[in-house]
């Protein structure tokens, strides 16, 4: 019983029987003020390459009412079942099929998600298919490489707005509410989309070369049009066009281009051809920093290379999935450091820092794979939208950019592009282009790094004479075990790196030279070193152009470690923070260590992104890799020099934000929860600190779990807040207070019933999980096992993944939590996506153990 699964192979046989020409898609969503379901009509044609043949079209529906294929009504009770209409007997050449069904609204975020806007008591839909949630809407042939049109009729109720990936038709053209479409040039099912509700809209344009002329529109709720900055969005939008147009020399492919900013959204943003919905969090209500303006604009550009990357060229099977998202990732990068009046020339730091420190722990999980990962079925992709897609493929690209040069691999790009224009296609015709514009041969290369899994770790060999002048020069590579359940050996791989050298030049670290070179095998030697006095600091990996974990020599360990807030720029700054980090979490750094490192340096770092993270880890070392015996007073060490922190900071400045927020997280004594307090209710006042809609939130959320805000307090916040988000932050609250009771109800509203939307699930979760509470959680660890597998069969995949990553006992730091996982799953038999969730999970508690065990035996050894 396929159930809702498609095997690769069942989609390789219909993709070399059948070619899809059209889709036309009727949807009467008229009642969608009142929900439940929704009448669904779809007329496709399609060829089939065989008289007599056999197929199936996909479809999730309550309720089949006709199938009519070729003008003959087929017996639904016999042709649909399990989620696929059995198609028999199929014309040679030209078919036509006419399915009509009621479809259901949704409210997890997949197929036609349905939210009602407490604020106007409208309702908003929209659409999120990727990967196989077309079938929610209409029966299709569900896979990526059977393209074709789509014409989209929509009913609607009056007032409303109704957006797909063609052009909105005009309020003349709309009659009697029906929003008849254009059909779309031939792409994937994944990427249609229909957003429909009262949207507030803004529209302009970009005007390209030649004449071109691209209608923008940016879309949200009413009822946070007063918080959207329009004019900044257009603005990132703008350079992004000009940037991807000239990199891929190809004009944008579509007819208009639509930015939709839609509740409850489950990922960052997708790509639909056209009309890109965005998580509406990303309307900031309250004053944040400049790092979520430049995480907000990386999402934008990064849909925006999808244009083309994706939707005008698209992987035939979901093993390139990868590739899609690594490009996305690694243009949008690119476009930020590099695009003329780009707001974030230092993204490639925000990388280093950021997006690599995922992969690198995605690398290192029991699940770990090759890039290039072998997606058996749709099971296996609904679970890779992981590190290594993103992350590490887009660094690996960051290597492949370097192997070959920029100009080549551009070129080979725009080629790529203009062979395989609304095709799809497989990685072998991307390399193909590369080898061809860049003269180098990159089987080798694609073996190495896109086939094999695993981190490797470059560590410099250096020897000197008695005057301190290199007399030997060289670059270690070594390929760790992988790790236990890891599919593959370890492997060494080429690297393309630069080596930097630094000096201290009055109290800062500044680069003095940097070579670069391939780097091959066990040692390379660097004879261009020999001969030169030794520096303060040798980097490997400067500029952060290969994909390793790097490891300083024993001198500039103790310079990086005294000053590595001196460095004068930001990137080798990051670079030396996240190895830092690297080695916490690999039991090499004690935690208590790692702590002091950050208090020496973090008051000089300029970058504020950098800045949070380290508050996140050091946050998380602390209370996850510490000595639990030592623990609380790491914890009040910290939350001491946050606090100290928060007072010093620039009045108004991003620094004193992040402060503020870092000290909520951590605040513990009484008079640290008397202080937050004293913040919320307004008795405290610190200069240039506005305690806005979001961050009375995060105060409050933290006197809830602390005991010290009853449900009252949380009551009063939402009714101050009575909108979408401030429902969410109240469930936080809620779930987060230290009681046995909030912690029942919070597991059953989650657990044993399946009412909660995703957004809200997911705010439940995140209070229920409090680093504080281990004791009032540690009867949920059995209630975990008992109940994750039935989770898994009857929720949708996004809801259950939330609740097997989210609800797993983390926290629980024991041999006894890694004892009951492994029964669990010698017995529950879980599918191997479940599997893989609930051993990535396991991992997280088996390093946990180690380092508590590094940081207790560093305690132990200096007395």
């Amino acid at each position: 019983m396929p159930g809702t699964n498609l095997t690769r192979e069942e989609a390789q046989q219909r993709a070399k029987l059948l070619t899809v020409d059209s889709y036309e898609v009727e949807l009467d969503l008229s009642g969608a003020q009142e929900g439940g379901t929704y009448p669904s009509v779809t007329t496709v044609r399609f060829r089939s390459a065989e008289a007599g043949a056999e197929t199936f079209i996909d479809l999730v529906a309550p309720a089949v009412h006709e199938v009519v294929l070729n003008g003959k009504a087929l017996d639904v009770a016999a042709v649909f079942r399990d989620s696929r209409i059995a198609l028999k007997h199929l014309a040679a050449g030209a078919n036509e099929l006419r399915v009509v069904a009621d479809c259901a609204y949704t409210n997890t975020g997949e197929g036609l998600h349905r939210f009602v806007d407490p604020v106007d008591q409208q309702a908003y839909l929209y659409t999120q298919f990727e990967v196989p949630d077309a079938r929610r809407v209409f029966a299709s042939f569900e896979q990526p490489d059977l393209k074709a049109t789509f014409q989209f009729t929509v009913t609607a109720p009056a007032g409303w707005t109704v957006v797909s990936n063609s052009p909105t038709p005009s309020a003349e053209e709309v009659k009697e509410n029906v929003w008849r479409f254009e059909p779309t040039p031939r792409i994937s099912t994944y990427i249609t989309a229909l957003i429909v509700g009262p949207y507030h809209s803004v529209h302009s344009s970009y005007e390209g070369p030649d004449g071109q002329s691209v209608p923008l529109g940016i879309y949200c709720r009413p009822s946070l049009a007063e918080f959207l900055d329009s004019d900044a969005i257009f603005e990132v939008t703008r350079q992004g066009f000009d940037w991807f147009q000239e990199k891929f020399a190809y004009a944008y492919p579509f007819a208009k281009y639509d930015q939709l900013f839609v509740p409850e959204f489950n990922a960052g943003a997708m790509e639909n051809a056209g009309a890109v919905t965005i998580r509406d969090q990303y309307v900031f209500r309250s004053k944040v920093t400049d790092a979520a303006y430049e995480t907000r604009a990386e999402t934008i550009l990064h849909e925006l290379a999808h244009m083309w990357f994706g939707d005008l060229v698209t992987m035939e099977w979901w093993n390139d999935l990868w590739l899609n998202e690594s490009f996305a990732t690694y243009t949008s990068i690119a476009c930020q450091a590099d695009a003329a009046g780009s707001r974030w020339p230092h993204a490639w730091t925000t990388f280093a820092n950021s997006m690599k420190t995922w992969a690198y722990r995605q690398d290192q999980l029991p699940s770990t794979h090759p890039i290039m990962a072998d997606i058996r079925d749709l099971d296996d992709v609904l679970v890779n939208f992981d590190g290594i897609t993103y992350a590490k493929g887009a660094s690996v690209l960051k290597q492949l950019v370097a192997y070959v040069g920029t100009d080549a691999f551009f070129k080979g790009v725009q080629a790529y592009f203009t062979a395989h224009a609304f095709g799809n296609t497989r990685l072998s015709d991307l390399l193909g282009a590369l080898e061809e514009t860049s003269g180098r041969d990159l089987a080798a290369w694609s073996k190495a790094w896109l086939e094999t899994a695993g981190i490797n770790v470059l560590r410099p060999e250096i020897e000197t004479d008695a005057q301190g002048v290199i007399t030997a020069f060289a670059v270690r590579q070594e390929a760790p075990a992988l790790p236990a359940g890891a599919k593959g050996e370890p492997t060494l791989r080429p690297h393309r790196i630069a080596v930097g050298l630094y000096e201290l030049q009055g109290g800062s670290l500044v680069r003095t030279d940097r070579i670069e070179l391939d780097i091959d095998g066990e040692l390379t030697a660097v004879p261009e070193l020999v001969g030169r006095a030794r520096p303060a600091v040798v980097l490997l990996n400067d500029d952060d152009l290969s994909y390793a974990k790097v490891r300083l020599d024993e001198e500039s360990l103790a310079a990086v470690t005294a000053h590595l807030g001196d460095f004068t720029e930001s990137l080798p700054r990051a670079l030396c923070w996240a190895s830092a980090w690297d080695m916490t979490r690999d039991a090499e750094l004690a935690a208590r260590d790692y702590l002091a490192l950050v208090l020496s340096g973090i008051g000089k770092e300029s970058d504020i992104g950098v800045v949070q993270s380290l508050q996140r880890q050091v946050k998380l070392a602390v209370e996850l890799y510490a000595d639990p015996a030592w623990r609380e007073e790491g914890l009040a060490v910290w939350t001491e020099a946050a606090l100290e922190h928060l007072r010093a900071a620039e009045p108004a400045g991003d620094h004193q934000l992040a402060w503020a927020r870092a000290f909520a997280a951590t605040a513990r004594t009484e008079e640290q929860l008397a202080y937050l307090s004293a913040l919320l209710d307004g008795t405290e006042v610190l200069e240039g600190l506005a305690v806005d809609t979001e961050l009375r939130w995060a105060f409050l959320e933290r006197l809830a779990a602390t005991g010290v805000a009853d449900e009252a307090a949380v009551a009063a916040e939402l009714e101050r807040d009575a909108t979408a988000a401030g429902e969410r932050h109240a469930a936080t609250a809620r779930a987060a207070r230290p009681t046995a009771e909030a912690k029942a109800g919070a597991w059953a509203s989650v657990v044993e019933s399946a009412e909660l939307p995703n957004a809200v699930q997911e705010a439940v979760i995140g209070g229920f999980v409090q680093t504080g509470q281990r004791e009032l959680l540690a009867p949920y660890t059995a209630k975990y096992f008992e109940a994750v597998k039935g989770v898994w069969e009857t929720r949708s995949h996004e809801i259950a993944q939330q609740i097997a990553v989210g609800l797993y006992p983390s926290l629980q730091v024991s041999q006894e939590t890694l004892d009951a996982t492994d029964a669990w799953l010698a017995s529950a038999e879980p599918n191997a996506a479940l599997r893989r969730l609930v051993l990535e999970s396991r991992s997280g508690v088996e390093r946990a153990l180690k380092a508590q065990a590094a940081d207790a035996a560093a305690a132990a050894a200096r007395g």
